[in-house]
């Protein structure tokens, strides 16, 4: 018998179920019914946690980020910061692409609700702003300006690999391209000083 999740944890599994039915059916079978049967719960706790469609999209966005955000922080070790970057796009591709195809659903859905526009751009800037502190430890100047398109690439990175040409490449091939393309990346922004 499955142990029914409480309180955070409940939560958690309906952002989790959401973002799962996102991935899976888009954002038609989004549904608070559909979610408390994705999940297991009974019938009305989504409703009950997250009264509205827009409570729940936005639910869905702050769970990913509470993800993302774990896996940009900094482990101990020896992992050299930028085999650290490289691992992130890595280890997100591989690991969760329902994260992934939710994530831009969700974005093209927040072109037209403001408040999903929001909490998109709100959890944008906290991860640009962990990057660019990443970016200052590699010694690249001025890392809150170029955090931004170095985030952009990253994000285009695991975008091919979802939905585009990269999507067909075998996995080392792609881990290759990644790493060598942020290398190369960050070696021309620790470069240039202008």
């Amino acid at each position: 018998m499955t142990k029914t999740p409480l309180g955070d944890e409940r939560q958690n599994a309906i952002a989790d179920a959401a973002i799962h039915l996102v991935a899976t059916r888009g954002l038609r079978g989004l549904t608070h019914r559909a979610v408390d049967a994705e999940a297991g719960l009974p019938p009305g706790s989504t409703s009950y946690y997250l009264r509205t469609r827009n409570a729940l999209l936005t639910a869905c966005v702050n769970r990913m980020l509470a993800r993302d955000l774990t896996a940009t922080s900094p482990r101990p070790g020896d992992t050299p910061l930028e085999e650290l970057l490289a691992e992130m796009v890595i280890g997100i591709a591989q690991a969760r692409a329902d994260d992934l195809a939710a994530r831009y659903e969700l974005s093209l859905e927040a072109r037209r609700q403001p408040d999903l526009q929001e909490a998109i751009v709100r959890g944008g800037r906290q991860l640009r702003d962990g990057l660019a502190q990443l970016l200052t430890a590699l010694g690249i100047p001025d890392a809150a300006d170029v955090a931004w398109p170095v985030a952009a690439m990253m994000d285009g990175l695991l975008y091919d690999r979802l939905a585009g040409a990269g999507s067909t490449m075998p996995a080392a091939a792609y881990e290759h391209a990644v790493r060598r393309t942020l290398s190369a990346l960050l070696t021309g922004l620790a470069t240039d000083a202008r």
